[in-house]
């Protein structure tokens, strides 16, 4: 099993972006998880990036669900559960018609609504209606399908609705695993995974493991704040990038 023939500086940003990949998954500043395709499509091509980071998302999702299994709310899970599939079938018959510079282009613009979510964050100071539920999932499928970037459209629509934080941590752990597996079959069918990427995933694992040992560490001992302003400035500026390279 051969691995990608990627440059030093490729490689370097993909072992950050997946170790921050893992320190999200720790629970600690979930926006992390957002900046690792965007981070990596700077130096690879964003389908790429993807393809490597499904496989260990869906090992660390595994341990998620197992941890928190129970505490989710099952009628949130049913109501969302059929626009993640909407948003990953429109992903599937895009991502299809764009070349890499036109999935650069989607990516950056996807970063820069994400740093303006993380700056004006809703508020659930009023719970928002059940019908929202369809288009915030078809919104999650669609960017996690891009860019595993689904948690701001799922976040809009699940922090109103006052679940307890066990039962809003759990919902969320199980629908974006679900997310994840409806994933799998099409990045299967676009090449997205391969013999070669995934040599790479398993190579990456520990990474992963290093950093959800980090996430579950640091989420007692360091102040979120910081790291979330860190995150909002590093994808505004990998968004600006990606943007510039696309369009250049």
């Amino acid at each position: 099993m051969s691995l990608p023939d990627y440059s030093w500086l490729a490689w370097t940003l993909i072992v950050v972006s997946t170790y921050l990949t893992g320190v999200s998954k720790g629970g600690f500043a979930g926006g992390f998880g957002t900046l690792s395709v965007p981070l990596m499509a700077l130096a690879i091509g964003p389908v790429e990036a993807a393809g490597l980071l499904l496989p260990l998302l869906l090992v660390m999702d595994a341990f998620t669900v197992k941890a928190w299994w129970g505490y989710h709310d099952r009628t949130e899970v049913r109501r969302v559960l059929p626009g993640l599939a909407i948003g990953v079938i429109v992903g599937t018959l895009l991502i299809g018609r764009l070349d890499e510079d036109g999935v650069r282009l989607l990516l950056g613009v996807i970063s820069l609504l994400f740093a303006a979510y993380m700056l004006l964050k809703p508020s659930a100071g009023r719970p928002l209606s059940t019908r929202w539920a369809l288009p915030a999932g078809a919104g999650c499928g669609f960017t996690s399908f891009l860019a595993h970037a689904g948690a701001p459209p799922l976040n809009l629509y699940l922090v109103p609705r006052r679940l307890s934080k066990q039962a809003f941590i759990a919902t969320s752990a199980i629908l974006f695993a679900a997310v994840n597996l409806m994933k799998l079959p099409p990045y299967l069918w676009l090449g997205e995974i391969n013999l070669t990427s995934a040599g790479a995933s398993l190579m990456l694992v520990p990474v992963a493991w290093a950093g959800v040992r980090s996430g579950l560490w640091l989420q007692h001992r360091v102040s979120e704040r910081l790291f979330y302003r860190l995150v909002i400035l590093a994808m505004a500026i990998v968004g600006v990038q990606l943007l510039v390279r696309a369009l250049g």
